[in-house]
């Protein structure tokens, strides 16, 4: 994924393209801004490191995951779980924990609970691999 995004990049002569890691989008969101230049992603690799330092990757997942935007003006896990389906984020269902997952890098483009082909496919690729994860 991320040699697909620096060929992207590199194609177009600037940054269309983002590869990063949970600890990177936590870093621009706690931090920085959404501009895409070398610059900020320099800043970012500053932040990242030192929050990586000092953090568990459960505890880096935990803030991801609350401060991560799930739709439009909806941010942390409890806000979408509440929007996107009216349950508590304890009381999701696998398969709306997954399309959850799947919704993150584009939250925007998604309707509530709306599942298309792409979508479906996806959530079906993390409901056949939740049982094999150990959350850190």
């Amino acid at each position: 994924m991320i040699q697909k995004a620096i060929v992207r990049n590199e194609k177009r002569g600037r940054v269309v393209a983002g590869a990063s890691t949970i600890s990177q989008q936590l870093a621009k969101n706690l931090f920085l801004s959404g501009e895409r230049s070398w610059l900020r992603k320099g800043q970012e690799a500053i932040i990242t490191w030192m929050i990586e330092d000092v953090l568990s990757k459960r505890r880096i997942l935990e803030l991801y995951l609350n401060v991560a935007e799930w739709g439009d003006g909806v941010f942390g896990a409890e806000a979408a779980a509440r929007r996107h389906f009216g349950v508590p984020a304890a009381a999701l269902s696998a398969e709306q924990a997954a399309w959850l997952a799947v919704i993150l890098p584009s939250p925007r483009r998604y309707e509530r609970g709306r599942l298309t082909p792409y979508l479906a496919g996806r959530v079906n690729t993390i409901l056949s691999r939740m049982g094999a994860v150990q959350i850190p």
